[in-house]
């Protein structure tokens, strides 16, 4: 059964995205399935394209795995990758202070690694 779905024109699979989003945040399918109060089993089916999530199960996903649902149905070209937009949401809850600091440290870093 093809559990790709139609959206904008655009064919959006969700084993792929998952896929690709589970392991852009680094948690095997098991630990997602354990956070999510999932059986393992569900996430393989979806992973391997015989099934496809609920919307509050893929909500709980989106959520674990530090993705929006506009992240999840988002083109597949995007502005931001999502390590990128989960970094600037972190900074964002900083201070101006915070920031300023964080700053310096990534020039330091930015100077360190050219050496």
């Amino acid at each position: 059964m093809n559990m790709n779905i139609i959206q904008g024109g655009i064919e959006l699979n969700y084993a792929s995205r998952l896929k690709y989003f589970r392991n852009v945040a680094g948690i095997s399918a098991n630990a997602l399935a354990k956070k999510v109060g999932l059986d393992p089993t569900t996430i393989y089916k979806i992973e391997s394209n015989d099934s496809k999530p609920s919307l509050g199960s893929l909500e709980r996903i989106c959520d674990v795995l530090g993705i929006t649902l506009a992240d999840f149905f988002a083109e597949e070209k995007q502005e931001l990758e999502p390590e990128l937009r989960r970094l600037i949401e972190t900074v964002k809850k900083l201070s101006p202070e915070q920031r300023d600091q964080l700053q310096k440290l990534l020039e330091v870093m930015s100077t360190d690694s050219k050496k």
